[in-house]
């Protein structure tokens, strides 16, 4: 059977926000989707699986100025800690979002056994998408024990122009890799997002608002948390 990622269902989800290839945005995807989540009204659990803890900041300092709602977090580098401590508490949290750091670690392949769904980020350069085959191999290697497991690629950090020849050739690109979804929802070059990101905001938070870069995240939040999975 399907379940669909959204608010009415109660059923938990987790998705993990990973590459191999640093410098392509996850954790400011991967907290941007955590407070968004948690503005609906979801108990949202983000686990910092990177050991440099930038996700883990971030959350600090929304708490340190008192930013409602409280998101939980917790840094689990290791990928057994990671692994045993999602299957112990998965139950707790409507949504769990694990960022996972820009390399082939344990962490990373523990969250893709966990994760529900894969965001995998990729900026328009090709050496990013070249990137994307190694990411690929990991997937395809999750999926020979487990089942279920969707994967998406988004494009992050693209060119602010509409016509951007760079983001539609990249999209093209990594739209042939089989292993991946291609979700054309591309979150484009904003301070918003860093800035906000920064200090544990989403971008609706931030003043003062930038449009664009709240109508970009609502419509990856959106196209993410509204796919049917087979558990």
């Amino acid at each position: 059977m399907s379940r669909p990622f959204d608010i009415q269902t109660g059923c938990y989800v987790i998705i993990a926000i990973g590459n191999t290839k640093g410098g392509v945005g996850k954790t400011t995807l991967a907290v941007q989707l955590a407070v968004a989540r948690a503005l609906a009204g979801r108990d949202v659990w983000l686990i910092d699986g990177d050991r440099q803890g930038t996700a883990a900041a971030a959350i600090a300092a929304r708490g340190e100025a008192s930013r409602q709602p409280g998101i939980a977090c917790a840094q689990y580098p290791d990928g057994p800690a990671l692994r045993a401590q999602v299957q112990q508490q998965r139950h707790k949290w409507d949504d769990i979002v694990i960022d996972v750091g820009g390399r082939d670690s344990t962490a990373l392949r523990a969250a893709l056994i966990l994760a529900d769904v894969l965001v995998v980020p990729f900026a328009p350069r090709s050496y990013d998408v070249w990137a994307l085959d190694d990411m690929a191999a990991l997937i395809d290697e999750a999926r020979s024990v487990r089942d279920g497991l969707r994967a998406f690629a988004v494009m992050n950090l693209a060119d602010p122009g509409e016509h951007s020849a760079d983001n539609a050739d990249a999209a093209a690109a990594v739209a042939e890799v089989s292993q991946f979804e291609y979700l054309p929802t591309p979150i484009r070059r904003r301070k918003a997002f860093s800035n906000a990101s920064g200090a544990g905001l989403s971008v609706t938070e931030l003043s003062p608002r930038d449009p664009k870069a709240i109508t970009e995240i609502e419509a990856l939040e959106a196209s993410l948390f509204n796919i049917h999975i087979t558990v």
